[in-house]
């Protein structure tokens, strides 16, 4: 197939173009999202099959301090995508990077946040109703209301994925997993986080990579406005993690505890499931948590 892709050289785009590479035609978007006509034509010469949407900024902190930046990237950059696969003939997928972020504040989040116990087996899926509160989840929301208006109006096909926590960089430590990793291994006396009490799931980047070449080269399974949630139904406490983590590392310092900015509204719950993306395609995630957890330790421990 023809797959034209965005975001190559991001944490998913970097692992996954290589891997499509080996049976596919892979073209990566050169011009820039917001640039409708450059991008518009691109698209239409290049007449892609499939389109895989992962360019996007996703340092959700930042997003509450760098609002418009988040808006206009992720928001009318893909409107003007869409806007132009519309217009593909024989566009066979438009599959796009969604997050769980859009289920933002939901009843259990209150009850964790005042109790510290959450109701139990609980995880959010298609059927949960999002309630975005973040500038990036309200921005990724957006994108799928224009994918829906785009495949009732124009006929466009396409999948989003509502996507976990992933972890397993190699080569960021900005986000949680591969932060506290790395601060651990620089740090033996003491270490700065954000908030300990929210709870997340978390899924290896090796699933999260046949998640998505599933959906991927699956379109007839998937194309016809399908929204997933991936799951692992895995949540834990960011304080239990850390506690996993620094035993992984046999680490005793200290933490500082709410070293970061406030958010507006931080979210206390955060966890999904992967039944309707598994009933779909008989995709499912093979990677424990601790198992992920050891071979993340591992490449930052030879990297630093």
């Amino acid at each position: 197939m023809k797959i034209l892709l965005t975001g190559a050289s991001g944490f998913i785009g970097q692992h996954l173009s290589p891997i499509l590479e080996n049976d596919h035609i892979v073209y990566h978007l050169k011009n820039d999202l917001l640039r409708f006509d450059a991008v518009e034509e691109e698209v239409l010469e290049f007449s892609p099959d499939i389109i895989v949407h992962l360019a996007a900024r996703t340092e959700v902190e930042n997003s509450f301090y760098e609002q418009t930046s988040f808006s206009e990237i992720n928001y009318v950059g893909t409107v003007n995508l869409i806007e132009a696969a519309s217009k593909v003939r024989n566009l066979k997928n438009f599959v796009f990077a969604s997050t769980m972020e859009v289920y933002g504040w939901q009843p259990i989040s209150d009850e964790v946040r005042d109790s510290g116990i959450p109701k139990k087996f609980i995880a959010f899926d298609e059927n949960t109703t999002p309630n975005p509160n973040a500038p990036y989840a309200v921005a990724k929301y957006a994108c799928e209301k224009y994918l829906e208006y785009a495949h009732r109006s124009l006929g466009l096909p396409f999948t989003a994925i509502r996507q976990t926590n992933a972890y397993g960089r190699t080569d960021n430590d900005f986000f949680v997993t591969e932060q506290i990793i790395t601060q651990m291994i620089k740090n033996p006396e003491k270490i700065c986080l954000g908030y300990a009490e929210p709870y997340r799931n978390f899924i290896f980047i090796e699933d999260l990579l046949n998640a998505w070449t599933t959906i991927i080269t699956n379109p007839t399974l998937v194309n016809n406005g399908y929204i997933f949630t991936i799951g692992p139904d895995n949540p834990i406490k960011i304080k239990d993690y850390v506690s996993m983590i620094a035993d992984k590392l046999k680490w005793s310092g200290k933490i500082n505890w709410d070293t970061k900015p406030i958010r507006p509204g931080e979210i206390y719950w955060l966890n999904s499931n992967h039944r309707l993306l598994t009933s779909a395609t008989g995709w499912e995630p093979n990677v424990s948590l601790d198992e992920g957890l050891d071979r993340t330790i591992k490449i930052w421990q030879n990297k630093l």
